[in-house]
């Protein structure tokens, strides 16, 4: 008699995302076999709303019971079915849209060191520098009505991010990234005739131009055109425009990409020659050993590409990568691979 309850309370916490691919959901020629097959919508209830003019399905994660029929039936592959590990739910940090991709917790960024990220493709990397970066506004889970900055500052009082959010609104935090594709940059300049020194002489408030071209290796391409550099080059180059500059907060996406291991290296270096007592330096990377050099504290990123990402809370980085090596997070109890 004593156990149900027990049982109830474990049900209760857990915590169950859908996710249904957009590029996959074609409700037009699939003849709509998730509802069709639901056992929730056969009892006269709507789990899973779609018809076949609809241009993609809906599905009730408070509804859903998981037993996975409309994963299996689905023609495309287009919905997956995920019950999270424990009760995440009051932890969001950031969801896009209905059944579409969930982070949860955020890095912790910490004065005059380096904060390291580390985890698979599509669990949430840039999507934490965003939010950090002020470019996407953290809704904590709640896309239809994103609350206001009060109520978020609030939800983080009591920890390093309710100082740094507060900082970020009171316009005392600049903040430069590095994006992750630098492949990209050529396609975004308006002037395509642009050389490497007039870009960088631009932007240039630091009075290290020279410092920045001769360990990145640009004196070669000064007066090469952005549009005509090569993958490596774009690295260095977008590496340079970043630390020529004053901020507050430093972030940088992957910058070891398209480098060779002495580049990598020398980029590491000028990273952390960035640090000062008084601002941020995040980095996301995927190559251990230059995350082991340039770290101070890691956090790691575990969870299901594309569906849900969890941040674990900062730890040495001998610690986090040995953690990430091993699949398993001792403080949290979970393993993840």
């Amino acid at each position: 008699m004593n156990k149900r309850p027990n049982q109830d309370k474990v049900q209760s916490n857990l915590t169950r995302i859908a996710i249904v691919n957009n590029d996959r959901c074609k409700p037009k020629n699939c003849g709509l076999a998730c509802k069709k097959t639901c056992p929730i919508n056969k009892q006269g209830k709507q789990c899973i709303v779609v018809e076949a003019t609809s241009k993609i399905a809906e599905i009730s994660e408070i509804m859903c019971i998981g037993c996975g029929m409309c994963v299996r039936k689905c023609p495309y592959g287009a919905i997956t079915i995920i019950n999270l590990p424990s009760n995440l739910e009051k932890e969001t940090t950031h969801r896009y849209s209905a059944n579409s991709f969930k982070l949860h917790r955020l890095p912790m960024p910490r004065l005059g060191q380096v904060l390291g990220l580390v985890g698979t493709n599509g669990i949430g990397k840039s999507t934490a520098l965003k939010i950090l970066a002020g470019v996407v506004k953290p809704n904590l889970g709640n896309f239809q009505s994103c609350p206001e900055w009060p109520a978020i500052l609030q939800h983080y009082r009591g920890s390093d991010l309710q100082n740094y959010f507060t900082k970020f609104l009171e316009d005392k935090l600049k903040v430069l990234i590095k994006p992750q594709y630098v492949d990209q940059i050529p396609r975004g300049l308006k002037n395509k005739e642009v050389t490497v020194r007039e870009m960088l002489t631009s932007k240039c408030d630091r009075d290290n131009f020279d410092y920045a071209v001769k360990e990145l290796e640009l004196t070669n391409v000064l007066d090469r055109r952005v549009v005509d550099l090569s993958g490596g080059e774009l690295q260095r180059f977008t590496i340079a425009m970043v630390i020529v500059q004053k901020a507050d907060v430093y972030m940088f996406d992957e910058p070891s990409s398209y480098l060779d291991v002495r580049q990598r290296l020398q980029a590491a270096k000028v990273i952390r020659d960035l640090l000062r007592h008084d601002n941020y330096v995040i980095v996301v990377e995927h190559d251990l050993a230059i995350l082991d050099y340039l770290s101070d504290w890691v956090c790691l990123l575990y969870g299901s590409p594309g569906a849900y990402g969890v941040v674990t809370m900062p730890s040495g980085v001998r610690e986090g990568i040995n953690h990430f090596l091993d699949g398993f997070v001792p403080t949290e109890n979970m393993r993840f691979r």
